[in-house]
């Protein structure tokens, strides 16, 4: 389950950096270029993929040894 978390949480990461370099015209090439709605929408998946990965990497194994 960790790694499921951490593997999402990377997945999320690296499609919010795309939209926000696309949001930002870092980026050209796509309907996407250049708006505003892409790079807020990319900022805040890159927040949340975070901190899923945080929470994955947080998640301890204690649980099976008891």
């Amino acid at each position: 389950m960790r790694s499921l978390f951490v593997a999402f949480g990377v997945i999320a990461l690296l499609i919010g950096v795309v939209w926000t370099l696309q949001g930002a015209d870092v980026l050209l090439g796509s309907f996407m270029s250049g708006s505003p709605v892409w790079l807020s929408a990319g900022v805040v998946l890159v927040v949340l993929g975070a901190a899923v990965v945080a929470l994955g990497a947080r998640t301890s194994g204690a649980k099976k040894a008891a």
